[in-house]
């Protein structure tokens, strides 16, 4: 009887899918994850910079083939981890700092708003220096977390 019920309703007013970082909420928060996507874009970056073109004057298919391949799986790399570093960073900002969290850190939203905009920024180009920049500004949130960590165990 019940489960007609519940049919029935859903069947009206279906439910919509929601997506969260926990649904519990957990409480396990951490910018290792932005960290490692901010490290992994860099990387991508200066090798995508370090890539010699091909050799057209002694040009080898293969080789050309080869750093095509390498090219765009670097690229593709850059790209997801980019998307993770963004995903991460908002976790963080919508979740896990709150409201008091201004009188320690007036600029916080400052700040991650120009960090999740760097993470679109690295997506359009293979700039070394953008990337860097998404990087440590990634290095300053973390720093922020960790402030409120450690006055927590206090």
């Amino acid at each position: 009887m019940m489960y007609s019920i519940l049919s029935l309703l859903h069947s009206i007013v279906p439910a919509k899918p929601a997506y969260a970082h926990c649904d519990i909420p957990c409480g396990i928060y951490t910018p290792e994850p932005a960290l490692t996507a901010a490290k992994t874009v860099v990387r991508m970056a200066q090798l995508i910079q370090e890539l010699e073109p091909p050799n057209f004057l002694n040009f080898n298919a293969e080789t050309a083939k080869g750093k095509a391949n390498s090219l765009v799986r670097y690229i593709a790399v850059k790209e997801e981890h980019a998307q993770i570093c963004k995903k991460e960073l908002l976790i963080l900002w919508t979740d896990y700092f709150k409201s008091e969290h201004l009188g320690v850190f007036p600029n916080l939203h400052e700040t991650f708003w120009k960090a999740t905009k760097l993470c679109s920024q690295v997506k359009q180009n293979a700039s070394v220096e953008t990337a860097r920049a998404l990087k440590a500004a990634v290095d300053e949130i973390a720093e922020m977390f960790r402030a409120i960590e450690d006055k927590k165990s206090q």
